[in-house]
């Protein structure tokens, strides 16, 4: 009892009882501000400086953990340099040897020509991938541009030097793709391998034979060249079965034309004014501002939900669905397909909300996530072309 006296004082001393005087309209008003309360309102603040404090420090250590990874591709591609600088040297006293034998300009002729067919065999599977033909084009000008007035022994040199240069190219060009690809599946708190197949195998022609030297023999190629052939195919074949199941995943932006005014987390609840776990992002704009899906899927329910107000939820298959909430007008009906892009409805202030704005939210396996992980992993995989 007398350290509890003792504390006692020592808050009075810290938070004397305060008299607030206000003269207003010729009256005088009196507030007293006691010492319960004083602790009261201190506590308020140092509570909100800690949460502002987390929340600081939890953006500071997702911006450092995305350019450790930039800064990791960026020596994956100097490493990638140095290799090709040491397969042309190789290349160039393989060339000196071969000069010195008989025939070597024919069979050097021979050697290039299957390499050009297992490059077009490989560059067909880079046909339409995002970004493939700007990264290959200008090494590809660069592989066929040899002028008639060199040597023919010469121009065979330069081509097959340009040969290096390109499947270099496509391996570099399919490894930074797929690198990307799983940088955002992490971002949005995915595991990237339990998107690729699980046997193992990704088809195409140029993987299917797991060793190396059984497709130098169907190619008809050295077999170091047939391995990097098979590696870029690989490499590419991953990052396509990465881009495939992004386009299926909530990775766009429900909204283009408002701007987030709510994350997901604690807050201050706008009715009680007191902390309450928030479940989605929100967006402010003004009535039936356009609501789009944020992936392929199927419309599961569209009505009213309690405190949600007008509702759609849509079903993107994976254990993956999206909830849009407040809307004004419902532009889809249970059970119709829609495509990412799709207009679904307009933005309104249904429910409990004070105002015109969408509530966002994004459940994998029937627990809601934070959905700005996967709007921030989709810009990355946009910005990545």
């Amino acid at each position: 009892m007398t350290r509890f006296a003792r504390l006692r004082r020592s808050l009075e001393e810290l938070f004397p009882e305060r008299h607030l005087y206000v003269r207003s309209g010729g009256e005088m008003r009196s507030f007293v501000l006691t010492t319960g309360r004083q602790m009261a309102i201190a506590g308020g603040v140092a509570a909100g400086a800690l949460w502002m404090g987390i929340s600081t420090a939890s953006m500071l250590v997702g911006a450092l953990s995305a350019s450790s990874h930039d800064q990791q591709l960026a020596r994956l591609q100097a490493k990638s340099e140095r290799l090709v600088a040491d397969r042309e040297a190789r290349l160039n006293s393989a060339m000196v040897q071969l000069n010195q034998a008989e025939g070597g300009v024919g069979a050097l002729a021979s050697t290039v020509e299957r390499r050009h067919a297992a490059l077009a065999m490989l560059l067909t599977e880079f046909k339409g991938a995002p970004g493939a033909q700007a990264a290959l084009e200008p090494t590809i000008v660069k592989a066929t541009s040899t002028s008639p007035e060199v040597n023919p022994l010469r121009r065979i040199e330069l081509v097959r030097a340009g040969q290096e240069r390109l499947i270099d190219a496509a391996d570099d060009y399919a490894k930074s793709r797929g690198d990307r690809l799983r940088l955002a599946f992490r971002l949005a708190g995915l595991t990237p391998s339990s998107y690729l197949p699980k046997t193992g195998s990704l088809g195409g022609p140029l993987i299917e034979t797991k060793d190396p030297r059984a497709l130098a023999a169907v190619l008809d190629v050295d077999e170091d060249f047939a391995e990097r052939i098979q590696h870029a195919a690989t490499n590419l074949s991953e990052a396509g079965a990465l881009a495939d199941a992004a386009a299926r995943l909530p990775f766009a932006r429900p909204t283009t034309a408002a701007p987030q005014t709510s994350s997901y987390g604690v807050r201050f609840d706008p009715f009680t004014r007191r902390p309450a776990f928030h479940s989605g992002l929100d967006f402010a704009g003004s009535p039936n501002t356009p609501i789009y899906s944020t992936a392929p899927g199927v419309v599961s329910f569209t009505g009213v939900r309690s405190g949600y107000g007008n509702t759609i939820e849509i079903d993107h298959g994976r254990g993956f669905k999206t909830r849009y909430a407040h809307l004004r007008a419902i532009g889809v009906r249970p059970g119709e397909r829609v495509t990412v892009g799709s207009r679904i409805g307009g933005m309104g202030s249904t429910g409990r909300s004070t105002g015109p704005h969408l509530h966002y939210e994004v459940w994998v396996n029937g627990r809601a996530q934070n959905p700005s992980r996967f709007v921030k992993a989709g810009d990355y995989v946009l910005q990545g072309g």
